[in-house]
């Protein structure tokens, strides 16, 4: 068995359904201006600005620090506290008592505090330590001096420029609101092609489609259409076929009534009674030609439990009867004449050959499985799929109309793809032949 080839992991994690491709394309982009703008933003100018602030506050401190150091006292700090707090917004505070601390706190924005460091390196030669992260609105910087510590508290907005955070939100906020706006566009691109989609599986399924209109772009309404040209034409097709071949049955019957008074009055002998068989095998014919040029979306696609009408179709068998099983939900939108039809040319096809018949009907959440086995002498591999074909008789299939024109698993077959389902002939765990049906809920 060949081994399926794997796909690049860039291809398995994309977006498979047309809206997020769309919102890819367009978010993409989007999303990497952003990046770039914030990162050149970021680099050449809001470090730059916040680079000569810091170098600013840095310069204050050293020369408060270097005041201090002529005459260090509390006094002393106390009356540089009341001249640079009103002028320079610097708060100086000495504390004989505080343990200097070792422990820093990493802030969100870790390359403010580098450029806050390298400043206060470059600017003060005594011990010192700050925290960017423990007041909202203040830094706190502490330098170690010979009669304790030295406190000095900051603006903040005199060490970072406040116009960054200005810059982010803003920035944010345009992203989410073009994402909001992409997300309506797409939506109202996408819901045009999802209708048209919905009203060929519906077609596909032999349902009605409703009161479809083609919409959306040019390139959508002229698929939309398409389609519903596509319909016309095939509806016109069958309505063709059925009135063509319903002539054709309804002109025969004409002469073959004839015959058959003819021979009815005609002494018996051998001659008159393979007359009559032949005049049979022709009136079977005819009804297996109606029955395949009958228009199975005549009848109304409604809700009914496939169990219940397998059970009933079992019970009209003769003997010996085939063994139904059953399970789960089985209930499905069908045309129950014409599903009855199709099932009972399976299962009569398969009494043809066999005697030993097991139908196993199982529902699942999407979809049905009907299977029909038997132990007969099955069909060849190579011959499967002509058997499913209008008018094949093989030497060794098995079809409904042993005599006929072969038909039978033909018109099932049709039946079953009208309800959007598949048929499917397969070897039997009874060594004759499977018949697996799904078809969808």
């Amino acid at each position: 068995m060949a081994k399926t080839a794997r796909q690049p992991w860039l291809k398995r994690h994309l977006p498979k359904s047309l809206f997020g491709r769309a919102l890819l394309i367009i978010m993409l982009p989007i999303a990497l201006m952003q990046i770039i703008v914030a990162y050149i933003f970021f680099e050449a100018h809001w470090q730059t600005v916040t680079a000569s602030l810091s170098n600013s506050v840095a310069a204050d401190i050293s020369v408060a620090h270097e005041l201090y150091q002529q005459s260090p006292s509390a006094e002393r700090a106390t009356r540089l506290d009341a001249m640079l707090r009103p002028t320079m917004q610097l708060s100086i505070k000495l504390d004989p008592n505080d343990v200097f601390p070792t422990a820093t706190r990493k802030a969100f924005f870790s390359s403010l505090d580098r450029t806050l460091r390298k400043a206060l390196e470059q600017n003060i030669s005594a011990p010192f330590w700050f925290d960017t992260t423990r007041y909202p609105h203040h830094i706190d910087i502490r330098i170690l001096v010979d009669e304790g510590i030295l406190h000095f508290f900051v603006p903040r907005e005199r060490v970072f420029a406040p116009t960054g955070y200005i810059f982010l939100f803003w920035l944010i906020m345009t992203t989410i609101l073009l994402s909001f706006v992409s997300i309506l566009f797409i939506l109202n691109q996408v819901r045009p092609i999802a209708k048209l989609a919905n009203a060929a599986e519906d077609f596909g399924k032999g349902r009605g489609i409703g009161k479809y209109k083609p919409s959306g772009a040019t390139e959508v309404r002229q698929a939309g259409r398409a389609f519903l040209e596509m319909r016309e034409r095939i509806l016109r097709h069958v309505q063709h076929r059925t009135a063509f071949l319903a002539g054709v049955s309804h002109d025969l019957r004409t002469p073959l009534t004839r015959l058959k008074l003819h021979l009815s009055l005609t002494d018996e002998g051998k001659e008159t009674a393979a007359a009559q068989r032949d005049v049979k095998d022709m009136e079977l014919m005819l009804d297996s030609y109606l029955d395949f040029a009958r228009d199975t979306s005549e009848e109304d696609m409604q809700s009914a439990d496939l169990g219940t009408l397998l059970t009933d179709l079992v019970a009209t068998q003769a003997d010996p009867k085939p063994v139904l099983t059953t399970q789960g939900d089985l209930t499905i939108n069908m045309r129950s004449l014409t599903m009855k039809r199709a099932l009972s040319n399976l299962i009569s096809n398969a009494k043809s050959y066999s005697a030993n018949i097991e139908i196993t009907l199982t529902g699942q959440t999407n979809a049905l499985t009907l299977t029909i086995d038997d132990d007969g002498p099955g069909i060849e591999k190579s011959e499967r799929e002509d058997a499913l074909k209008p008018f094949s008789k093989l030497d060794t299939a098995r079809n409904q109309n042993r005599k006929g024109v072969g038909l039978g698993l033909s018109i099932a077959n049709d039946i079953i793809q009208a309800h959007g389902g598949t048929l499917q002939l397969l070897d039997s765990p009874q060594k004759g032949l499977r018949c697996q049906i799904t078809l969808p809920k």
